[in-house]
């Protein structure tokens, strides 16, 4: 009775053959294919363990962590990075508030030399510490401004009098006589300076600005 089911049964040929010797195409791995068709029969009733549609929640999780972790330190950095630059602006002008006020102190003994120097007073001694609290001022960025000819602006100067232009036409108005030097340090104004103003023609009054504008600026002058 086993022989005749044994007979029954139909006999499988397997071709291993790499190359097909019809097509002459190169067979896909026997064993690979082998292994599919041995793995096939486990479809029936029940399908293969295998990874779920959706990601981990635990991964999900994760990368949650990771973006909020981020966001927070590029916020720190940001913050940390504004601290900084309000550190440096605060410490600048720190220093500069010191120079202003050391150099508010002096303005009045840099009135004294001037005034020694217009009645020729400012000789010898007197001089020479004259010249070294100059340095020293000038070193700190101390400017002085204010020369006659300049055109007037409110925001240098503090016109005393106002003397109009004679005739008709144009006019600018421009300092006339500079009572007191003004100063200032970088865009820091010091002092105005106190003039008196007056009007004057526009092309005599651009003459006379060029003339001036030399003897304005610089140093602090304390003349021999």
């Amino acid at each position: 009775m086993a022989d005749e089911q044994k007979q029954d049964e139909p006999v499988t040929f397997r071709d291993r053959r790499k190359v097909d010797p019809e097509t002459g195409d190169v067979r896909p791995d026997a064993d690979a294919t082998g292994a599919a068709d041995t793995a096939a029969p486990a479809g029936d009733g029940e399908q293969v363990a295998g990874p779920a549609d959706g990601e981990d929640p635990e991964v999900e999780k994760l990368r949650a962590e990771v973006a909020e972790r981020t966001a927070d330190l590029q916020r720190v950095s940001a913050e940390y990075a504004n601290y900084r630059r309000r550190a440096d602006r605060d410490r600048e002008q720190t220093k500069v508030d010191a120079k202003v006020s050391f150099a508010n102190d002096l303005l009045v003994v840099l009135d004294d030399f001037e005034r020694a120097a217009q009645h020729g007073d400012l000789t010898g001694p007197f001089k020479a510490a004259a010249d070294k609290v100059t340095a020293v001022l000038t070193k700190l960025g101390l400017e002085p401004f204010g020369a006659e000819g300049e055109p007037f602006d409110p925001q240098l100067h503090e016109a005393v009098q106002h003397e109009p232009a004679e005739g008709s036409g144009p006019t600018v108005t421009v300092l006339s006589t500079v009572l007191r030097r003004g100063y200032r340090i970088s865009d820091r104004v010091l002092r105005p300076a106190m003039v008196t103003v007056q009007d004057r023609p526009e092309a005599e009054a651009e003459t006379d600005a060029a003339g001036g504008a030399d003897a304005g600026d610089g140093e602090p002058q304390n003349p021999a």
